[in-house]
């Protein structure tokens, strides 16, 4: 047999092997387009994360869950207008008197009322009254 030979045999042999290459696939693809039929066993809840042998709630769960905290002085409302006029040393008034509580969010929902106090050369707050669990449930609904 000759180079040539050699040749033809090579490209005739590489030509069928990617003819069966591309039946191959297009099988896979045909069988790729029929959906599968899946029994799905009965869910259970076996989960023992969130509840303790007593039946109560695991708070452990939440308890490194980060919320915010915001002290809120007051509010207003003005108009854009008087907005866009505000530079430094503008005052603008608040709808609380001075020595009033301020109200304490966490995450937007008033859990209390408190003071400013300085500790330590850092601004805090003292908590002076604690909205019950079952008053700040009222207020969301």
């Amino acid at each position: 047999m000759s180079e040539e030979d050699d040749d033809d045999v090579d490209q005739d042999s590489m030509a069928d092997e990617w003819a069966a290459a591309m039946e191959q696939q297009a099988e896979e693809e045909s069988a790729a387009d029929k959906p599968e039929v899946v029994e799905l066993d009965e869910f259970e809840n076996t989960s023992t994360e969130l509840a303790s042998d007593t039946g109560k709630p695991d708070l452990e769960v939440i308890l490194d869950i980060p919320v915010t905290i915001s002290m809120e002085v007051g509010s207003t409302s003005i108009s854009i207008r008087n907005l866009l006029q505000l530079n430094q040393g503008s005052v603008i008034e608040l709808d609380r008197l001075a020595g009033e509580p301020l109200n304490v969010l966490v995450n937007g929902t008033l859990i209390a009322h408190g003071e400013v106090v300085v500790v330590n050369e850092k601004f805090g707050i003292r908590m002076t009254d604690v909205i019950s669990p079952s008053e700040r449930i009222k207020k969301l609904r």
